[in-house]
């Protein structure tokens, strides 16, 4: 009966089928589970980086990258052995009619609400801890909404690339080894955080990590916000002594007695901004619009490596 009902189902029906055998799995085996560890990481991240994030050019890379990992981790976790955990049973139910199309299409949408309620998670957990949000919004007029868009996209693009390997995965081990050297290529290529020049800069546009960072620091408007590197560093200098003096502190001294702290941070993100972070809507929907391909990508790879699942001899 489950051969003929297979044959005979169209994409539609085998989607909304799976659907509902992934929701029930949600509840019953424990699926939920990776909500509650969105909040706990959000909340770390919160706790490290969450006064300077959107007050400073440093707060806001340091904590876009961040950001980016939560997002990154959340959704490789979402998907990695959600294929290949069930890949006998798949290749199975294909032999018998299912459409792989249809199988990845209910991957697509049941990944998508568990991105949707750990992007909800998560800015949650920003807004309750007290997380100074940017002031001005490119898109939907409310800052916090712009930011959760971003969060989604890089989040559910996490989750298409985990599924897609998973996949390719013909065991749970396999992808839980693969998956430690992708989140590492992801931060590591993330191009914001670490300086990178030549081939290596152009490894970062195919990385999720990049047009997440990117995305944050457009929307914190980055190039608008002070740099505090320089004067942290003459605060951590102030105590050397020259010729039995400490110019540093002198000068320290003067500069604080005539209110110029905020002059020189002022003065210092003038001159370390970087045009790609700029304030700008075109900029946001690039980035935006490179998540999106990548998710396309992503699911259509999926699907062609699935369609050859009867070649596993295994």
């Amino acid at each position: 009966m489950r051969k003929n009902k297979t044959e005979h189902s169209g994409r539609f029906m085998q989607t909304s089928i799976y659907l509902g055998k992934f929701f029930r799995m949600f509840v019953y085996q424990n699926d939920w589970k990776v909500l509650p560890m969105a909040a706990v990481i959000a909340g770390l991240v919160c706790f490290v980086i969450g006064a300077n994030l959107f007050k400073t050019q440093e707060g806001t890379l340091l904590g876009s990258f961040a950001v980016s990992c939560i997002c990154i981790w959340n959704g490789f976790f979402n998907s990695i052995q959600v294929i290949c955990r069930e890949r006998a049973i798949v290749k199975r139910e294909h032999r018998a009619g299912l459409h792989m199309s249809a199988y990845i299409g209910a991957h697509m949408l049941y990944q998508a609400f568990l991105c949707l309620c750990q992007t909800i998670i998560t800015v949650a957990i920003f807004f309750a801890s007290k997380v100074s949000f940017p002031a001005e919004s490119l898109v939907t007029g409310y800052p916090i909404a712009d930011i959760g868009i971003t969060i989604f996209l890089v989040t559910y693009c996490a989750d298409m690339l985990a599924l897609m390997i998973s996949a390719f995965a013909r065991t749970t081990t396999t992808a839980m080894t693969v998956m430690p050297f992708l989140l590492i290529f992801q931060l590591i290529f993330s191009g914001g955080f670490f300086s990178l020049s030549g081939s290596a800069l152009k490894l970062t546009n195919f990385t999720v990590a990049k047009w997440g960072l990117t995305s944050r620091c457009i929307q914190g408007d980055y190039n608008a916000l002070p740099a505090v590197s320089l004067w942290n560093s003459l605060v951590k200098l102030q105590n050397v002594e020259v010729l039995g003096e400490t110019p540093v502190r002198d000068g320290l001294i003067y500069m604080q007695d005539h209110d110029m702290q905020k002059v020189i941070q002022n003065w210092t993100g003038q001159n370390n901004q970087n045009p790609v972070y700029a304030f700008d809507m075109d900029g946001l929907f690039r980035c935006w619009g490179f998540l999106v391909l990548w998710i396309i990508i992503y699911v259509a790879v999926a699907v062609i490596a699935l369609e050859f699942i009867d070649r596993d001899k295994r």
